[in-house]
């Protein structure tokens, strides 16, 4: 009499099927899959089993999952490198990412006494603030706040309505060329309008960076605030 051969477990099988959709090109990094009420009607089992399967794709780091958001497939972490010269499309085609910028706001507002210092203005003379969102492969990876003093750039904001880059913008009011001057680092925790940004689930960590970036002068021409999505972005300091 000949043993029958063991059966794969359900849940193996279907992380084995799910493992094979992502190998396939199905899903790809950042894509949310599908609910595990959809998973458990597709494999005719309960939901439970289907979270089995899930969690061994997790293990091997082939899934994220995000509390009250779903699972999604893990992106590759975009290398990111920060150093005197920073230029966030040169820093992403390098990486083999294809860079895309969105503006989400521009305004012309008064200096906080943080602001002031970090540009050496007066406390209260008048800034431009453009916000914006950063992405790489058409996911979101990074919010960010930069301030240019209108004394000393004037017609900053103009330039920001025919370009999304800093550099072009810069370019167009007479800055030539910028390097960066310091870079400050703190982890933090997505707020909840932070997180519909990136598409994160509230709380998520993220990695803070403020900067000054200065002319050839050595005068100070941007600070910006950047918060990167803690699982999408690799940081690299460069001397």
């Amino acid at each position: 009499m000949c043993d029958s051969p063991p059966k794969t477990p359900i849940w193996k099988a279907i992380a084995d099927a799910l493992r094979s959709d992502l190998s396939e090109g199905r899903y790809r990094p950042g894509d949310k899959l599908p609910t595990e009420a959809a998973l458990a009607d597709r494999f005719g089992v309960n939901r439970h089993t289907v979270r089995h399967g899930i969690s061994a794709l997790v293990d091997e780091g082939l899934i994220r999952t995000r509390r009250g958001a779903g699972a999604f497939v893990a992106a590759t972490p975009t290398e990111y490198p920060i150093g005197k010269r920073v230029r966030f499309h040169e820093n992403l085609i390098a990486a083999g990412r294809r860079p895309e910028k969105r503006m989400l706001a521009l305004e012309e507002r008064v200096a906080t006494q943080g602001e002031a210092l970090a540009l050496a203005i007066n406390n209260g003379d008048p800034v431009c603030a453009y916000h914006g969102l950063s992405f790489a492969d058409g996911l979101p990876i990074a919010l960010f706040e930069s301030l240019f003093p209108l004394g000393r750039l004037e017609g900053i904001t103009a330039a920001f309505t025919d370009t999304s880059s800093v550099t072009e913008a810069l370019e167009a009011v007479g800055t030539a060329d910028y390097t960066r001057a310091s870079t400050r680092l703190t982890p933090v925790r997505a707020s909840a309008t932070q997180a519909l940004h990136l598409q994160i689930a509230e709380g998520d960590p993220l990695l803070r960076t403020t900067g000054v970036n200065v002319d050839q002068a050595g005068v100070p021409v941007e600070y910006g605030r950047t918060w990167f999505a803690g699982d999408r972005v690799t940081l690299t300091l460069e001397a």
